[in-house]
């Protein structure tokens, strides 16, 4: 009997054990209010409020219902984690979607646990629990990674201890944020992936970047596909920079190292101006130059 009791508590998640082993729910307003923070207790859903400093804005509804559906049978496995306010109100830290499931499926009440917090702490555990999702996508983690920098004034390194990440990984996610916006609403919406987008960045300029980006979405190309795109543009890029040499050098060259014997470079820029430079390579040969020049002993 006693097993079959402990089954069906188990069935119907941690309220029930809370009950079931006596542990008696405790209001919120509780006399000595400071002996609730770190204990787990059933809280009234309308005396919780979300979480201001949520970096997620959008929450799947068909999601919450499945996640709905589950509570119903099995009840809240994992208390959400609350902070205590004032006037008996407390504010989600973290457990969003369980407390929008529950109130989905119309329940009054959740296990939620208690701690205490002030605004940056509650930011930061916001942040990295929405990091450490796992169906964010790039944009919204490099976006969560550069509030934590910024609010938080962590560095990199700091921020990676944080996450638990290598620093040239949220390197990789920060350097998402240089996209064109489009490409990156792209990104978000799954048209294409972080390796798409980390090959894009290679490309300063952001017509160029959007040109790829279309050509992408057009013709199906792969990461590999578009990383050996971004190199031959800007193998391109690189030849179209060298310097014009003048056609008077140009027809002069071989002359030069005919008349001396040895490799001469000549350099000269658009206006005219340059240099030659005679090569040798021995004492012998530079007898010889010397010779050739006429400049005696």
């Amino acid at each position: 009997m006693a097993k079959a009791t402990k089954k069906q508590a188990l069935g119907r998640g941690l309220s029930a054990l809370l009950k079931e082993n006596d542990m008696s729910v405790r209001s919120a307003n509780h006399e000595k209010a400071t002996e609730i923070i770190g204990s787990i207790i059933e809280l009234e859903l309308e005396q919780i409020e979300v979480n201001p400093f949520q970096p997620r804005t959008f929450f799947d509804e068909e999601a919450l219902r499945e996640l709905g559906e589950s509570i119903k049978i099995l009840g809240v496995i994992q208390p959400i984690t609350v902070r205590r306010l004032d006037n008996d109100k407390f504010q989600l830290v973290s457990g969003e979607r369980r407390f929008r499931a529950s109130k989905l499926i119309g329940n009054a009440t959740i296990p939620a646990y208690i701690r205490l917090a002030n605004d940056q702490e509650m930011l930061e555990m916001a942040l990295v629990e929405n990091i450490q999702r796992k169906n964010l996508d790039p944009i919204e983690v490099a976006l969560s990674y550069q509030r934590l920098i910024d609010e938080i004034n962590l560095t990199q390194e700091e921020l990676g201890g944080r996450v638990g990440k290598k620093r040239s990984t949220v390197t990789n996610y920060l350097r998402l944020l240089k996209l064109d916006p489009i490409i990156q609403t792209g990104m978000r919406d799954g048209f294409v992936s972080m390796g798409h987008g980390r090959a894009l960045i290679n490309l300063d300029n952001s017509l160029k970047q959007l040109e790829i980006y279309e050509k992408i979405l057009k013709d199906g190309l792969s990461v590999r596909q578009t990383e050996a795109l971004v190199s031959q543009l800007k193998q391109n890029k690189a030849t179209k920079t060298l310097p014009v040499v003048p056609n008077f050098v140009k027809n002069n060259e071989q002359t030069f190292n005919r008349f001396f014997g040895q490799k001469v470079a000549i350099t000269a820029n658009d206006k005219g101006k340059g240099k030659i430079s005679i090569s040798f390579n021995s004492e012998e040969e530079f007898n010889q130059i010397k010779a050739i020049l006429n400049l005696g002993e």
